[in-house]
């Protein structure tokens, strides 16, 4: 893999301000099978999740920045693999946040660095949050608070970002969508 700062142009500018819910990654818009299984002589159906996280993020536009990322990054195979994940998704308005230049100026492997702080092992969804320190899949630890059923992550730094949308299903995992970008 090249070791060239990465070429995001154009990603980082968003078009309106994102409000919670306006994420168009709801489960309505995830295409899924059925599995139907005779039990006692009745029928149920059970939804299947078909996409991984990677699918879920490169079908919505607010994650083209995200998305772009994790494939300068290599990490596209690593996070459609069977997982299950944990993923504290960006937003292009949350990369727009950043610094001037912060992307453009990043290699390949701190960039993996970065995103791989933006994912915990194992799948959690938000029923199950708990307030304290969860380690991540590059080793480092982030700060789950939760306060009035408000969901915030503070990272290594100090910086404090929202969750803003949670429990998008992956067939590997879990996505919680957040305002901004965690730093290792």
């Amino acid at each position: 893999m090249s070791s060239r700062p990465i070429k995001i142009i154009g990603s980082l500018i968003v078009a309106a301000s994102l409000t919670l819910g306006a994420v168009a990654c709801s489960s309505d818009s995830k295409s899924s099978s059925s599995d139907t299984t005779a039990k006692s002589g009745a029928s149920t159906t059970k939804p299947m999740k078909s996409e991984t996280i990677v699918d879920i993020a490169a079908g919505n536009a607010d994650f083209s920045t995200l998305v772009g990322a994790v494939k300068t990054a290599g990490l596209v195979e690593t996070l459609s693999g069977k997982g299950p994940f944990t993923v504290f998704a960006p937003t292009n308005e949350a990369f727009a946040k950043l610094p001037a230049g912060t992307l453009a100026s990043l290699t390949p492997e701190q960039l993996k660095s970065i995103l791989t702080y933006h994912v915990v092992a194992g799948e959690v969804l938000a029923k199950d949050v708990k307030p304290g320190k969860v380690k991540t899949v590059n080793g480092a630890e982030l700060t789950i608070n939760v306060k009035d059923g408000k969901v915030t992550i503070t990272d290594a730094k100090g910086n404090t970002v929202n969750v803003v949308k949670t429990d998008i299903d992956g067939s590997n995992g879990v996505i919680h969508v957040i305002d901004g970008v965690l730093m290792p």
